[in-house]
């Protein structure tokens, strides 16, 4: 039985803590580099308790800034991505900073104290690319990306270098969902660790994958492997047919393949023979995530005249939707006095999910008591 109580998933308290602990000070993936295409690119992402923007600068380099303007405190940008021209304009008051976050101009500025034009320049957040995507971390002096990434990658393929093959820093996002899902963020997660709700919830799936009746997922069962598509399948769509030629880190003849990873605290990302799907949640608040879905092919098949992701993006859609009911129906219980939670042997990832997020906020309230007693 877990040790979690009901107000692990419904407290206000406890969701502030986990954003302290946890999506404050944690890399959080935002987006594929191949939305921020050239200079004046960017992409706009909610990280812990921030809106931070993400800008190709000049050099071609990319910098994380919180979306703040250090004048009045207006968002300077709200859409989700685009273009910036060469500088970030605040359009209340018309403060503008260059593509690195420093203050160039504003109205009158001359006619401000010396010490109000001082150290105006953009709050910076820590960024950095793993495989063509792009995390933030607001600690500006975090531990490396890889710090956090490695181990994760490593229990999964016990060393074997899976990822190279699928050409991830290569891809291209053609198609993107934005799921609003009224279940908190560690629901939504949970569910993502293990397939024993499969044979009773995605037939769709489990028809395009046959291991997935067994409850048990690429992520949870054996390490290291991916799960065979289905006797005449070759691709992971609604119908069992690719979508694209295969990925040029594949051989033409190699059995398709599905492979399923996990990268705490926010990503779900899933490689297939022809294509990639990269999940990542942003908690809301202790009832409420976001889930944004990016299917990512390669140029090549994007180019052709006949390229139509359709297929591809239907059987995880209609299999997202599937889950988000039956997470949604699992909070509504948690307002029950009497909810609890049990796992059996397929769930075991759950256990280790719990535990990871237990020593994240064991980890902050440590070094808080530490602080305190300086």
């Amino acid at each position: 039985m877990s040790s979690w109580t009901r107000s692990r998933y419904t407290g206000q308290a406890e969701f502030d803590d986990e954003r302290r602990a946890i999506f404050e000070k944690s890399w959080m993936c935002v987006g594929h580099s191949s939305a921020l295409p050239k200079t004046g690119s960017f992409l706009r992402a909610e990280v812990g308790g921030e809106s931070v923007l993400i800008v190709r600068g000049k050099n071609g380099n990319l910098r994380a800034m919180l979306n703040l303007c250090r004048h009045r405190g207006a968002l300077l940008c709200v859409d989700e991505r685009g273009e910036l021209g060469k500088s970030i304009r605040c359009e209340y008051h018309g403060w503008t900073y260059d593509l690195d976050g420093r203050l160039v101009g504003a109205p009158y500025i001359n006619d401000l104290p010396r010490e109000l034009k001082e150290d105006r320049d953009l709050y910076s957040a820590a960024v950095d690319i793993w495989n063509g995507f792009v995390w933030v971390n607001l600690d500006v002096h975090a531990a490396p990306l890889t710090d956090q990434l490695d181990p994760l990658v490593h229990a999964r393929f016990e060393g074997v270098d899976v990822l190279s093959r699928y050409s991830l820093a290569d891809l291209q996002v053609v198609h993107t969902i934005s799921y609003d899902v009224g279940a908190n963020w560690k629901m939504v997660y949970e569910n993502f660790c293990e397939c024993y709700h499969c044979p009773s919830m995605h037939p769709e799936l489990c028809a395009t994958v046959p291991q997935f009746r067994s409850g048990y997922g690429t992520v949870g069962g054996p390490v290291a492997e991916g799960a065979h598509l289905a006797d005449g399948a070759t691709g992971f769509s609604l119908s069992g047919q690719s979508t694209a030629a295969p990925l040029p880190g594949l051989p033409d003849d190699e059995d398709p393949m599905f492979y399923g990873l996990l990268l705490w605290p926010s990503v779900s990302l899933n490689l297939t023979s022809d294509h990639a799907l990269c999940m990542r949640i942003e908690p809301r608040s202790p009832g409420r995530t976001r889930v944004v879905a990016d299917w990512l092919y390669h140029p090549d098949a994007i180019a052709d005249p006949a390229f139509d992701p359709t297929d591809a993006v239907k059987l995880f859609d209609i299999t997202n939707r599937q889950d988000w009911e039956a997470i949604e129906r699992v909070q509504l219980g948690a307002k029950s006095a009497r909810f609890e939670q049990v796992y059996s042997p397929h769930e075991h990832l759950v256990g280790s999910f719990h535990q990871w997020v237990d020593d994240a906020l064991h980890r902050t309230a440590t070094a808080s008591s530490e602080g305190s007693a300086k």
